[in-house]
């Protein structure tokens, strides 16, 4: 495999690391959380910038409102508590007083998906990429890993207008060059191949290169592409990529309504029909259970991308 990895981190831990980062590099960047400091990371931005460090408490709703505020000022407002609260709960909020004008608002939202794991369906959320992509000018990222998660944070701080920023709990493999610079929008060819394009997000993508490599003994040549940003999303790469291969599988740790499965589906149905599978949860809430244990139950690991693939290349 090209990518191979000798460690393993949480995503938070990157946003973190970022967040620290942005608290030398701009003085505009203010940080606002929702009584979860210790689940988002955010203790070393605390550190090196407490004046510009905002405990709102447990009123997700009013945190949404003051960053709108903040942003007026010409602050770089970064919202931070878990995926589930980021949206659903505030979904008002930020439709009204972030996107409908547009604010500068980072929203950062920790323990996405299932691999939150054991707090269960209540804590975890698989529909918040399709809740925030449906927003008019708003950026939607999902990262794959430590360092992508980081570089993703210290990128929308330069982004003007408001952007969703989705990353997890887990420990996952770190994979990505640390200095591989991070463009919105723009996709990353991970590995070349013939057969079947595997355009994959988030914690999906290192489930894709294992699947991709297990294939590969087999005979079976995969193209894996990272779409870390899914709105706007970069038709370039993924057409120019099923224009060689004829067919796509599409892997992410969402539902697969509203997701990335959708958004490449509808975009190659104007554009350039393609056969497609999806690698997603089933229109179905989770529960409580260990990451691994969950991806393998909802089919959203590397086996499951495996037998995507193998069932598009029979058919």
């Amino acid at each position: 495999m090209k990518y191979t990895y000798t460690e393993k981190k949480d995503t938070r831990s990157g946003f973190g690391a970022g967040l620290a980062e942005l608290a030398d590099k701009n003085p505009n960047v203010v940080a606002l959380c929702a009584d979860l400091i210790g689940s988002l990371k955010m203790e070393k931005f605390i550190e090196k910038a407490p004046e510009r460090f905002f405990q709102i408490g447990i009123a997700e709703a009013n945190m949404m409102g003051i960053a709108a505020g903040l942003s007026i000022t010409g602050k770089i407002p970064f919202t931070g508590t878990f995926a589930n609260f980021s949206t659903s709960r505030v979904y008002d909020q930020i439709r009204q007083s972030i996107a409908y004008s547009g604010k500068n608002v980072k929203i950062c939202a920790s323990h996405a998906g299932l691999t939150l794991g054991e707090d269960g369906a209540t804590h975890q959320v698989l529909e918040d990429i399709g809740m925030m992509k449906m927003l008019p000018g708003m950026t939607v990222i999902n990262p794959c890993d430590y360092n992508q998660t980081k570089a993703a944070t210290i990128a929308i701080a330069e982004h003007e207008g408001p952007v969703y920023l989705r990353f997890g709990r887990p420990t996952v493999p770190v994979f990505i060059p640390e200095d591989m610079p991070f463009e919105i929008g723009k996709g990353i060819l991970l590995q070349e191949g013939t057969d079947v394009t595997i355009v994959a997000t988030g914690h999906l993508v290192w489930e894709s290169l294992v699947a991709a490599d297990e294939l590969e003994k087999e005979g079976i040549s995969c193209e894996v592409i990272n779409i870390h940003t899914i709105k706007p999303l970069d038709e370039e790469i993924i057409i120019k990529s099923v224009e060689k291969t004829g067919k796509i599988v599409t892997a992410e740790e969402h539902n697969y309504l509203g997701g990335l499965g959708e958004s490449v589906a509808g975009m190659l149905a104007r554009k350039r029909p393609t056969r497609q599978e999806f690698v997603a949860v089933n229109d179905t809430f989770g529960e409580s259970a260990t990451p691994a244990e969950l991806m393998k139950k909802y089919k959203i690991d590397a086996a499951a991308v495996k037998e995507a693939v193998k069932r598009i290349l029979a058919n």
